[in-house]
C-alpha cells in the first residue's frame, strides 16, 4: 500500500531539518578565516589547507559511508556523520590552538559531512521517483544551501558577541540535534532495493563508470563544487580585504552578512534553475550557467582594485551564477543512476565533486601567496584560474553525454 503523501512529506521535512542543523556550522571557519589567519599567523596556503582538508577527508570516506547505505540502514551511517560533526565543532571550540590541531579537527568535520550529506539525500531519494524525486532533491539542496549560507552570518554574529569558540559550540549543539532527529525518523531496517548489492562489490565503482549519463553529470558537479568551494572558502576574506583596501560605506553590513546574502540569493537561483531545467532541458541550463560563471570568475578578483560596492556586487552575482546548475547537476546524477547502484553512484558523485572542493580553496591560497604583496594580482589570479577549470569540466560533460538530460 503506498505511503500517504502527508506522511511522506513529513519525513522529507524532518530529513531536510536534520540536514540544516548538521550543516549550520559547516562554514564557521571560512566565515572567521580572517581572524584565524591573524591569530594563528597562517600563510594563505595554510589557510587553504584548513578549508580544503574538510573536502579531502570527505572524499576519502564518502565512498565507504555512502556505498554502505546499499547494505545497512541509512540511519546508522547518518549517526556516524552527525557524531563526527559534533566532535569537530566541539574540539574547535575547546582545544584548537594552531594549524595542526585545526587541520585534524577539520578532517573530522569532513568525515562527518560524508556520513550526513549524501546518506540524508539517499533517505529522501529512496521514497520518490521521477519529477517528484527531482523536486525533493531540489528541496534538500535548498535546505542545505540555506543552512550553509546562514552559517556565515550566524558565525559572524555569535563570534562578535561571544567569541569564535561560541560560534563553534553552537554548531556542535546543532549537530547533536540533527542526530536526534535522524535516530527517530529514519528507518531502523535496510530499505528494500530493486536488486540486492552483490557480495564483495561495496567499493566496486566500475558499473558506475560505465554509466556515461551519470558520469557526465558527475563531471559537471566536480567543477561546480571546485568553483563553489573556492568562493565559499575565500569570499568573506576577499570582502574583508576589499573593505580594508578601499573602505566600506557606513550602511554596508559585515562581510559575513554580505556573504550570507550572496548565499541566500544563490539558493533561490538554484531552485529556479532546477525548475527551468525540467522545462527547457538540463543540459541547456548547465551550459549557460557554467559559461556565465567562467566569465564572472575571470572578472571578480580584479574588482578589489576598483570599488568595494563593485566587489560585493560581483561576488553576489558570481555566486548566484554558480548556483544556477547546483540542483540540476545532482538531480541529473540521481535520475541517471541504476536504482540498484544509487548509493554507489551518489558516493562517486560526492567523491568526485568534493575532490574539486579540496582543490578550489587550496588553489586560491597558492595564488595569493605567489602574488605576495600584490593584492589585486593575487585575487585576480586566485579567482580567475577557476574559469579554465569550469570550461574544462563543461567540455568533459558534453563529451560524455551528448544528451544527458
Amino acid at each position: 500500500m503506498p505511503e500517504p503523501t502527508s506522511s511522506r512529506s513529513g519525513f522529507i521535512a524532518a530529513i531536510v531539518s536534520a540536514q540544516v542543523m548538521v550543516q549550520i556550522g559547516a562554514f564557521t571557519l571560512p566565515a572567521l578565516l580572517p581572524q584565524y589567519i591573524d591569530r594563528w599567523n597562517l600563510s594563505k596556503t595554510e589557510a587553504g589547507w584548513l578549508i580544503g582538508i574538510f573536502f579531502a577527508a570527505y572524499v576519502a570516506t564518502v565512498p565507504v559511508l555512502v556505498a554502505l547505505t546499499d547494505r545497512v540502514p541509512t540511519r546508522r551511517v547518518y549517526m556516524v556523520g552527525a557524531g563526527c560533526t559534533l566532535v569537530s565543532h566541539l574540539g574547535f571550540a575547546l582545544f584548537a590552538d594552531g594549524f595542526w590541531s585545526g587541520f585534524a579537527l577539520r578532517a573530522i568535520a569532513g568525515i562527518g559531512w560524508a556520513g550526513a550529506y549524501m546518506p540524508g539525500l539517499r533517505a529522501i531519494a529512496d521514497t520518490l521517483e521521477g519529477n517528484a524525486q527531482s523536486r525533493a532533491v531540489s528541496l534538500h539542496a535548498a535546505g542545505v544551501g540555506i543552512a550553509g549560507a546562514a552559517s556565515f552570518a550566524v558565525a559572524g554574529v555569535i563570534a562578535a558577541l561571544l567569541g569564535p569558540a561560541a560560534a563553534f559550540l553552537f554548531g556542535a549543539i546543532a549537530a547533536a540535534g540533527a542526530g536526534v532527529i535522524a535516530w527517530n525518523i529514519m528507518p531502523a531496517r535496510l530499505a528494500m532495493r530493486p536488486t540486492a548489492a552483490k557480495p564483495g562489490a561495496l567499493l566496486d565503482f566500475r558499473p558506475v563508470f560505465r554509466n556515461r549519463r551519470a558520469m557526465a553529470w558527475i563531471a559537471g558537479y566536480t567543477v561546480h563544487t571546485w568553483e563553489l568551494a573556492a568562493l565559499r572558502a575565500w569570499g568573506v576574506t576577499f570582502l574583508t580585504a576589499a573593505a580594508a583596501r578601499l573602505g566600506s560605506a557606513w550602511w554596508m553590513p559585515d562581510p559575513t552578512v554580505l556573504f550570507t546574502t550572496a548565499g541566500l540569493v544563490g539558493i533561490v537561483v538554484s531552485v529556479t534553475g532546477n525548475e527551468t531545467a525540467q522545462r527547457h532541458g538540463r543540459l541547456r541550463v548547465v551550459v549557460t550557467a557554467m559559461s556565465a560563471a567562467s566569465v564572472l570568475s575571470m572578472l571578480a578578483g580584479w574588482t578589489i582594485g576598483v570599488s568595494m560596492l563593485l566587489a560585493t556586487a560581483m561576488v553576489v552575482l558570481w555566486n548566484a551564477t554558480i548556483y544556477i546548475d547546483s540542483s540540476a547537476l545532482t538531480a541529473g546524477t540521481v535520475q541517471a543512476a541504476d536504482p540498484a547502484l544509487r548509493g554507489a553512484t551518489m558516493g562517486l558523485h560526492s567523491m568526485a565533486g568534493y575532490t574539486g572542493g579540496f582543490l578550489g580553496p587550496l588553489g586560491v591560497g597558492l595564488a595569493l601567496d605567489w602574488a605576495g604583496d600584490d593584492v589585486v594580482l593575487g585575487w585576480g589570479l586566485g579567482f580567475g584560474h577557476l574559469a579554465f577549470v569550469t570550461l574544462t569540466g563543461l567540455y568533459v560533460l558534453r563529451r560524455l553525454g551528448r544528451d544527458p538530460g
